[in-house]
């Protein structure tokens, strides 16, 4: 349970750091607006995945310690690394070959969340 806490939080503080920065530092280095969406999308995703992760935390607290929410915890942290990741060096970098990696993160999410309704269930 508390490791899923303090993952969540810790990404929470990220997506809020990340958004900010890309808010002002970088709003003038993005060099075209879909890099710039691409930064509010993994900041977005970023901070959906770390509320998620807490409450997988607290759903932990409440049913038990299960094999799928543990699963979950860790599926939901390489997911959101994985997209919010690719999707920020996408940006920064305007490589696109890095907007190939993201739906790998996407799908370790949907898995996520997946383990979330078997654990509870």
């Amino acid at each position: 349970m508390e490791t899923a806490v303090i993952i969540g939080a810790a990404l929470a503080f990220l997506a809020v750091a990340c958004g900010a920065f890309g808010a002002h530092a970088l709003k003038s280095k993005f060099t075209e607006q879909k890099y710039a969406d691409n930064w509010e999308t993994a900041c977005r995703y970023l901070m959906y995945h770390a509320l998620g992760l807490i409450l997988i935390g607290v759903l932990t607290g409440i049913a038990g310690e299960t094999v799928a929410l543990s699963a979950a915890t860790w599926l939901m942290f390489a997911g959101t690394i994985i997209f919010s990741g690719s999707l920020m060096v996408l940006s920064l970098t305007g490589i696109k070959k890095w907007g190939a990696v993201t739906p790998i993160g996407g799908l370790l999410q949907l898995a996520a969340w997946i383990c979330v309704i078997v654990g509870i269930m």
